[in-house]
């Protein structure tokens, strides 16, 4: 049997399991079976693909498989290649501790029945997609995917804000549903031969290339969250189970990603140098702007969702300068880009979907996502608190850690810009670099609010004073994550080289062996370049602190001293005194937040003798939604008004407008000929 074969089974028993759990809807056990069945076939998936990319097999050797299934004339087409099998690996490794993690979350799911059907429906329809091998499968299994997360999302539908956002994720969806459409169609060409293997070989002119591109930003990048597009990201990820919101930020957008790459690295043939001016604006822009929001917010959930938008933006950076480099023939800065880009897509599934795990272990034990009703839980949720901030010095690209060799590798292949002939890309790629220099730096203080007003200080509230750690399934999916992140930090080379064969297949070139690099370096292009040790940064990082801490309790002074604590001006010492979120955030705010997001900061002091208590209120717009998306939502319903009136009309005008409607049909085919 086959590779793609035992894939396609797995993703058929996931299809399966989402009618067993409908049958099981009023048993007591439908919980752990359906998580536990999809925890089992996510694992054999896994292995599956981890076994097929470690064989080193080049995409000549590609795993096929055709099914008299689909459209007559062209049924429907499987393909397992080194592209594909990462991301199969990255899918299932996500969904296999989701379904982990769900094994001990699952169990305070207030409606089940509209959660464990639809679970493993997702799982099955993004393995789907990374498989099919010809538009009318892709295109059915995007809308699957989409269709079964979106139900995910709707899972607490009596919630007005749950509504909200179920809706614009459904609305975006089928927009970017229509632009992937569009696009494989222009693909397709007169010839309308929809497989994959007929658009590798078609050639394309410069335009139909570039519209196409233009579409798939429009229908790949809503589904990743790419800015103007990432409007249903903070609106879907909060609404959605925290298993859920943990699969949607850190695996979903992976099949976003892996559509673009398909299409634009495979499918597209040779790309332009300008699409890499294109791909680049909009990932640094994503990147910058993504990060900002998360900075701004006190919702821990949707601090989470913007900065998904960050990394997002990070990796189509990446992807930007891989096009560039591709199209001027620079083949080992392309893959090095391209390896960087894909290296981004493993390191981000693995400590987003930590921190949504921890996102959801802290609203089990305190039904609280706001982090300014949280605070002292590191004394309470002692593991949670430790992997938590694993996550987020991950996160913010901080050594040892898997975030940062990513984004080392991303800044060393903009080191080869300078050879570049255009000039364009000459002067973006430094201010591109400036940009991700910056959305690092953000994202590190934006981790350090996050981690630092939930879990440090005192508890602000009562349910964050009476909070105790999960359960064991949700602490094992958290610590497998965290240790994942430190592993592929300090082995690195392990990752590039697994990544040979996938730069090889979409470029032609692969970044140079690195486990035969002694002490376990990474030297992406040459030692006078740039080199990285990320063990023995590790372990001069452990060495140090221990020493520090040994020194320090063997020589100092042993003598009781008591001294009042610093009280930062505020002699009562109280919980309320404490930093909250928007006061960690308001230097920032003060710098981008009056341009970006327009914020006003309005205090009410009242004079003396006034025993009216002060007020402070900051308000902040969303440019991008109040400006491009309101407009559209206006206009939709005014169109909805006036066309309500055709429901109206009599026998006589229905069967006059359908003659009028086929003889402009008609008109339009004969001119098209």
């Amino acid at each position: 049997m086959t590779s793609v074969s035992v894939l396609l089974l797995c993703a058929a028993a996931l299809l399966g399991t989402a009618v067993l759990a409908v049958l099981l809807t009023h048993s007591s056990r439908s919980t752990p079976v359906v998580y536990g069945v999809s925890l089992a076939f996510s694992a054999i998936a896994f292995v599956t693909a981890l076994a097929y990319l470690g064989g080193g097999l080049p995409s000549a050797e590609a795993s096929l498989l055709a099914l008299p299934i689909g459209l007559p004339w062209l049924g429907s087409h499987f393909r397992l290649d080194a592209l594909a099998a990462f991301f199969i690996i990255v899918v299932n490794l996500g969904s296999a501790l989701s379904a982990l993690y769900a094994l001990g979350y699952g169990r305070h799911e207030h409606a089940p029945h509209r959660v464990l059907p639809f679970f493993p429906a997702f799982l099955s329809g993004m393995n789907l997609v990374i498989l099919a091998d010809d538009a009318f499968t892709f295109l059915i299994s995007w809308e699957f995917m989409s269709l079964a997360s979106w139900a995910l999302v709707m899972a607490h539908h009596r919630d007005a804000d749950n509504r909200k956002a179920g809706y614009v994720y459904i609305v975006m969806a089928s927009a970017g549903s229509l632009a992937l459409l569009l696009a494989f169609g222009l693909l397709a060409g007169s010839a309308g031969d929809y497989s994959f293997a007929a658009m590798r070989l078609s050639a394309h002119s410069p335009f139909v290339a570039g519209l196409a591109l233009v579409l798939l930003l429009l229908g790949a990048g809503s589904k990743a969250g790419l800015v103007p597009l990432h409007v249903w990201l903070p609106l879907a990820h909060p609404a959605a189970p925290s298993h859920v919101s943990a699969l949607m930020s850190g695996v979903m957008t992976k099949v976003a990603v892996y559509g673009f790459i398909r299409v634009v690295f495979d499918l597209l043939g040779m790309p332009t140098w300008w699409s890499g001016i294109v791909v680049l604006i909009i990932g640094s822009g994503s990147a910058v702007l993504g990060i900002l929001q998360a900075l701004m917010e006190s919702d821990l959930k949707r601090l989470l969702a913007y900065s998904t938008i960050e990394n997002i933006g990070v990796i189509f950076v990446s992807l930007g300068l891989a096009l560039a480099f591709k199209a001027n023939g620079m083949g080992l800065a392309a893959a090095l880009a391209l390896a960087a880009a894909l290296f981004h897509v493993l390191n981000h599934s693995f400590f987003k979907s930590l921190l949504f795990f921890g996102a959801g272990a802290v609203l089990t034990a305190t039904g609280e996502r706001s982090m300014d009703k949280l605070g002292g839980l590191i004394h309470r949720m002692p593991v949670t608190s430790v992997v938590f901030l694993v996550g987020c010095v991950a996160i913010s690209a901080l050594p040892p850690f898997n975030g940062f060799v990513s984004e080392w590798l991303s800044f060393q292949a903009m080191l080869q810009s300078p050879v570049l002939p255009q000039w364009g890309l000459k002067i973006l790629v430094p201010a591109v670099g400036g940009m991700l220099a910056l959305s690092a730096a953000l994202a590190a203080a934006c981790f350090v609010k996050t981690f630092g007003v939930t879990f440090l200080g005192r508890p602000r509230t009562i349910v964050a004073e009476k909070a105790v750690e999960v359960d064991r399934f949700s602490l094992a999916a958290m610590c497998v994550l965290a240790a994942l992140c430190l592993l592929a930090g300090i082995l690195p080379g392990i990752v590039i080289d697994a990544l040979a064969p996938v730069t090889l297949s979409l470029i032609g070139e692969q970044v140079p062996m690195q486990t035969d690099i002694p002490w376990l370096s990474i030297v992406p292009i040459a030692e006078s370049r740039s080199t990285y040790n990320g063990l023995l940064v590790f372990l001069f990082t452990l060495f140090s602190a221990s020493s520090t801490a040994y020194l320090i309790h063997r020589f100092a002074s042993r003598a009781l001293r008591r001294a009042p604590a610093w009280d930062c001006g505020f002699p009562e010492i109280n919980p309320a005194t404490q930093y909250t979120a928007g006061s960690f955030a308001q230097p920032v705010r003060r710098v981008f937040g009056t341009v970006v997001f327009r914020v006003r900061e309005r205090v009410d002091m009242p004079p003396p003798g006034d025993l009216r208590p002060a007020r402070f209120a900051v308000e902040a717009h969303d440019l991008i939604w109040e400006g491009l998306y309101l407009p559209i939502v206006g206009a939709v319903g005014f169109a909805a008004e006036k066309l309500n009136h055709l429901q109206f009309l009599t026998i006589r005008r229905y069967l006059s407008l359908v003659f009028l409607a086929l003889v402009f049909l008609l008109l339009v085919l004969a001119l098209w000929s």
